[in-house]
């Protein structure tokens, strides 16, 4: 088993099972996308991950988590073989997921929704002295 750490968007909304033991689990497909070079070509791959959230976390997160919502995930990757409609014998990756962290949603945060060449606002360095408790 490996630990990996994950930025993708939900494939599906999460689906919420529960074990014989009344245990809850939590499941949802992450898709994870990245740009490579290929004959001098771009092109964009997508690799799948098969996420499973356990316990009193997976009814929380099942309240909140939908369909296409960007996260960051952390937890134990496992090749994990399964069968395909068609018989074949396949592997995926499933990730015992640890941590779960929001981020905005793509294409929802606060630079995309700025036109192109429109100006963001920095923020200063000492812009939050005032609100330190010391």
């Amino acid at each position: 088993m490996l630990n990996a750490s994950i930025i993708g968007n939900l494939g599906n909304d999460p689906e919420l099972k529960y074990a014989a033991s009344g245990s809850a689990l939590l499941q949802f497909n992450l898709a994870s996308n990245s740009r490579v070079k290929v004959d001098g070509e771009y092109t964009d791959k997508t690799e799948w991950v098969r996420c499973t959230i356990f316990g009193n976390r997976a009814e929380s997160l099942g309240q909140h988590l939908k369909k296409g919502m960007r996260v960051f995930v952390d937890g134990r990757l496992e090749a994990r073989p399964w069968t395909s409609r068609d018989g074949e014998i396949r592997a995926g990756l499933e990730l015992s997921v640890s941590t779960v962290e929001f981020m905005s949603p793509r294409g929802e945060d606060e630079h995309a929704r700025r036109p192109l060449g429109a100006a963001i606002p920095a923020r200063g360095v000492n812009d939050d002295l005032e609100d330190l408790p010391f």
